[in-house]
């Protein structure tokens, strides 16, 4: 049986405003033509197919046109819910998902009661257990939570996932090809850089060892960055099918095709994908980094000046470089030595608020403090007209 493993499309996000709607629908007609061309029996996507727990009318489109065609031909397709998810608006599609092959594991469910799925597919069978993100306020009681310490609540949480996997798994049997598919951080994972850094902590990390050596293969998602971990069973990530911020520069969009028989060990595959626009960070002069661009090709790009700040700086880059989202200053500031707080703040005025304001961050211009000026009284006068 062949698998293609992808997770972590995070479709709907946007990049310092700019929508990614047009590159996530092109990753994900990339990733459908790589299921057609290498003959993939079974696609596992392993959580956060949205950005948002509420998505767009827009993101869900490209979403649901993303599994169907992944799905055409009969192909069976498995998605879990990510943290970024909502279970619930998963839930309620999964009857019209079911009837195109896609089956939806939103929440965490008993072995017999769609926790584990058994699917046919390129003349073998498969038992595929379902870890949907475990949410702590889920797995944890609420009184652990706000009576027990953190190292408490954290134990709680990595000893209750590990008993889930272990129910999950038990009926694992030789004859048939046995996967995992779960969204979580496991301990020894990389970072890819965009994940939610609250999901990620201490509290959420569950140990390699929670999956059994009777797993051929675990599809996790979770994480952004494509890597293997050691452990019991053979532990992948296939991060994310774009780079999805500026902290994902070093990352390698890609996704896994495995192929894996009964009682045999998987044969893992990387696929690295192009579709999407990749992110970099040009550094230096204004000059300089003009100069840098020329090569940029048709890359997102974030621009670091070392420049002193003058109004229009960041016009004028995006003037000369089209395809800059982002125009940030080099800190001059001896990061040792940070501005002391002000207990007398309230009591200034916010023209001195904010002269304070600019030199603090080197970016000073008598004309943007006439401006504020302006509507400054502008707003004082409406205020005084509107009490009358």
């Amino acid at each position: 049986m062949r698998v293609l493993h992808t997770s972590d499309w995070h479709v709907g996000k946007a990049l310092r405003g700019r929508s990614r709607a047009t590159e996530h629908e092109a990753v994900l007609g990339e990733i459908a033509g790589i299921a057609r061309r290498d003959a993939v029996d079974l696609v596992i996507v392993a959580g956060d197919l949205f950005d948002s727990a509420t998505p767009s009318p827009d993101a869900e489109r490209i979403v649901y046109r993303g599994l169907l065609d992944l799905a055409e031909g009969g192909r069976p397709v498995i998605v879990l819910a990510g943290n970024h998810d909502s279970a619930q608006r998963l839930g309620a599609v999964a009857p019209l998902s079911e009837a195109s092959g896609i089956h939806v594991a939103a929440a965490v469910r008993p072995p017999g009661d769609g926790g584990v799925i058994e699917v046919e597919a390129g003349g073998e069978r498969a038992q595929v257990a379902l870890l949907p993100f475990p949410s702590q306020r889920y797995v944890v009681t609420a009184d652990l939570l706000l009576s027990g310490d953190a190292a408490d609540a954290h134990a709680a949480y990595a000893d209750r996932v590990v008993r889930i996997l272990r129910a999950l798994t038990a009926r694992f049997r030789a004859d048939t090809i046995n996967l995992v598919a779960a969204h979580l951080m496991v301990m020894g994972g990389t970072m890819g850089g965009g994940e939610r850094g609250a999901h990620t902590v201490f509290d959420y990390w569950v140990p390699a060892t929670a999956f059994p050596a009777s797993a051929q293969y675990v599809a996790l998602g979770h994480l952004h960055r494509c890597q293997q971990l050691a452990g019991p069973a053979p532990l992948h990530y296939c991060g994310s099918p774009l780079q999805l911020n500026f902290g994902e520069t070093a990352n390698d969009p890609a996704v896994n095709l495995v192929d894996v028989g009964p009682g045999l060990p998987a044969d893992v595959r990387t696929v690295v994908l192009t579709a999407g626009r990749r992110l970099r960070t040009l550094r230096g002069t204004l000059s300089e980094v003009i100069a840098g661009g020329g090569d940029a090709g048709n890359d997102h790009l974030r621009v670091v000046l070392d420049e002193p700040a003058r109004a229009g700086l960041a016009d004028e880059v995006r003037s000369r470089l089209p395809n800059t989202v982002e125009v940030v200053l080099a800190s001059s500031r001896d990061a040792e030595s940070p501005p002391t707080a002000d207990p007398d703040r309230l009591r200034r005025t916010p023209h001195d608020l904010l002269t304070e304001y600019l030199s603090e961050h080197d970016a000073h211009d008598e004309r943007v403090v006439d401006l504020f000026d302006e509507l400054a009284d502008d707003l004082i006068a409406g205020v005084s007209e509107a009490a009358r």
